[in-house]
C-alpha cells in the first residue's frame, strides 16, 4: 500500500469482487458498459475514504511538536471534512473547529488538520469524532485545555429518512480550560465572528 494511494492490491480484488455481487443483488448487470469498471472504482475510492484506519493521528501530531511558552488559545477554524457515516454508509461533510491552550508545546497547524482528516476517514459518527479528535490532542500534547466543534450535513438525514435538506448537526467537547464558560464562550465567539 502506497501513502499515496492507499491501496493494496488484494483488498481491491476483495472489494470489487464484493461490489459486483451488490450490484447484481440489486437487480443490476455488472457486466454493462456503464457499469464494467465501477467494482474497481468502487473498491479504490473504499480504500481512500478509510485510509484512517491506517494513519496514527498522534504520531502526525508528534511529528511537528515544538517547545514554546505560549499560552492563549491558538484556534484552526473552517477545517473541511468528508466521512462515511457508519449505520448507511453515506457521506457526512462539514467544517471542524480546533482549539487548545499549549502547555509548553505547540504542533504545527497543518496537523491539527491531518488529525481530523485522519479521523475523519473512517467509517464514523459525528460524536464519536468530536471525541476522537479532542482526546487525541489532549493526550498527545498535554495542552491546558482543547475544545472541539464539528458541523455537518448527513446525507443519511438528506437523502433518505427524513430527508431535511438544510439541518445541520452541531457536536462539540472539551477539556481543562475550556470547563470554564468564559473561555468556552470565547472560543465560539471567535470562530462564529469571521475576523
Amino acid at each position: 500500500m502506497t501513502e499515496t494511494t492507499y491501496e493494496d492490491p488484494q483488498i481491491t480484488e476483495q472489494l470489487k469482487e464484493h461490489t459486483k455481487a451488490v450490484l447484481q443483488l440489486i437487480g443490476e448487470d455488472a457486466q454493462r458498459e456503464g457499469l464494467a469498471k465501477t467494482p474497481e472504482r468502487v473498491a479504490k475510492a473504499l480504500q481512500m475514504l478509510t485510509r484512517g484506519y491506517r494513519q496514527d493521528p498522534a504520531a502526525v501530531l508528534r511529528s511537528a511538536m515544538f517547545k514554546e511558552d505560549y499560552q492563549q488559545m491558538v484556534i484552526v477554524r473552517d477545517i473541511d471534512f468528508y466521512s462515511l457515516c457508519e449505520h448507511h454508509l453515506l457521506p457526512f461533510f462539514g467544517k471542524v473547529h480546533v482549539a487548545y491552550i499549549p502547555n509548553g508545546y505547540i504542533t504545527g497547524l497543518s496537523k491539527i488538520a491531518r488529525v481530523v482528516d485522519i479521523f475523519s476517514h473512517r467509517l464514523q459518527v459525528q460524536e464519536r469524532m468530536t471525541l476522537q479528535i479532542k482526546e487525541c490532542i489532549q493526550k498527545t500534547l498535554n495542552p491546558l485545555g482543547v475544545m472541539v466543534v464539528v458541523e455537518a450535513q448527513h446525507m443519511c438525514m438528506q437523502m433518505r429518512g427524513v430527508e431535511k435538506q438544510n439541518s445541520i448537526t452541531t457536536t462539540s467537547d472539551f477539556t481543562g480550560a475550556f470547563n470554564q464558560a468564559k473561555t468556552r464562550e470565547e472560543f465560539m465567539n471567535l470562530i462564529k465572528n469571521k475576523l
